[in-house]
């Protein structure tokens, strides 16, 4: 387990202290066992891209939001060696947040989505951000409920209402993507 999962845990434990929730009320609110909260909240176990969006759902947060009040970033200009990578141990789904920490209420997440591979999110991860996804390289299958949006290399989407969604990789290359999420921080 690396550093960035550490401090993601420990951000999620801030995070519901901060509300009064106790883990039991956590669990409810994210449906999940409140044993793998507490297991993520200690580092001791490495969170999917699927929990979390869980439970930044039930904390009323964006994933970008999350991971980025975890992210130790400073300043205007953010190097390219410094851009904090999180890789979902599931999946092999690398999340690296491009932006530098600010006040401008936009993040710039690239997610290199490797071939043949999915990511369901849950509609709650969605609930309190707009989102852009424009797709770099490769193929992407997008699912927004019922609706499927097949995207390739240059195609953008703006999400609609919060649903539950999948992104898929069926091409045979990874897919790289970059998300844009305009947030309330």
């Amino acid at each position: 387990m690396d550093d960035l999962d550490k401090r993601i845990g420990a951000r999620i434990r801030i995070e519901r202290e901060s509300r009064g929730w106790s883990l039991s009320e956590m669990a409810e609110r994210a449906s999940i066992s409140r044993a793998m909260i507490h297991k993520v909240e200690r580092g001791e176990s490495s969170p999917t891209a699927k929990l979390l969006g869980k439970l930044s759902g039930a904390l009323g947060l964006s994933i970008s939001t999350l991971v980025a009040r975890a992210e130790v970033t400073q300043g205007r200009l953010l190097k390219a060696a410094d851009q904090p990578v999180w890789t979902d141990p599931d999946t092999g789904y690398v999340r690296r947040h491009v932006s530098p920490h600010s006040d401008l209420p936009l993040d710039l997440v690239r997610i290199t989505l490797p071939s043949g591979k999915e990511v369901p999110m849950p509609a709650s991860a969605y609930a309190f951000a707009r989102q852009l996804v424009w797709v770099l390289e490769g193929e992407l299958t997008f699912l927004e409920g019922s609706v499927r949006h097949h995207m390739t290399a240059g195609d953008c989407l703006e999400l609609g209402p919060p649903t539950d969604c999948v992104f898929i990789n069926s091409g045979p290359a990874d897919c790289a993507y970059l998300v844009a999420v305009l947030a309330n921080k």
